[in-house]
């Protein structure tokens, strides 16, 4: 069965309030989901990033067939020319969110993935659907705390 996923990631800042949102799609079935949460501090490359990791780990079962759609061309480049299997293999020295890209490995190989990125904001139904979910994520009251930027940020003195 093949899946879709539409992710997107929102900052109000960078850093600052932000959020992610992601629509998964299973054709076959008729299922549509929607996904979503906010935080109060953060990256928008990081909720780049956790959309797509997001969008893995609501698979059920593994070796899935999914094609994740991002405006991200941070996390679409790193994985299509192959930058994260070698930051992985230098153990992510000088890089950004390597608790995040850890993250996306373990799910990344659980399933058949395939990156497409979508040109933002112009009018991809699904996408803009991710985007609204984002923003209204990142613009919410109870923001959760993105422990691993914040954890990151106290140490860059």
């Amino acid at each position: 069965m093949k899946i879709f996923a539409y992710t997107d990631g929102s900052s109000r800042g960078n850093p600052g309030r932000g959020g992610y949102g992601v629509v998964l799609i299973a054709p076959e079935k008729r299922v549509k989901k929607e996904f979503s949460m906010g935080f109060r501090k953060t990256t928008n490359n990081r909720m780049e990033l956790l959309a797509a990791i997001v969008a893995l780990e609501k698979l059920k079962a593994p070796q899935q067939d999914i094609t994740i759609f991002t405006d991200s061309k941070y996390v679409c480049n790193a994985v299509n020319k192959r930058w994260v299997f070698n930051w992985e293999k230098t153990g992510y020295k000088s890089k950004k969110n390597p608790d995040l890209w850890q993250r996306f490995l373990r799910n990344f190989r659980k399933h058949q993935v395939k990156m497409e990125w979508v040109k933002g904001h112009a009018g991809y139904h699904w996408n803009e659907l991710a985007d609204q979910l984002a923003t209204q994520a990142a613009d919410a009251e109870d923001l959760k705390i993105d422990l691993g930027y914040e954890r990151q940020e106290n140490f860059n003195f």
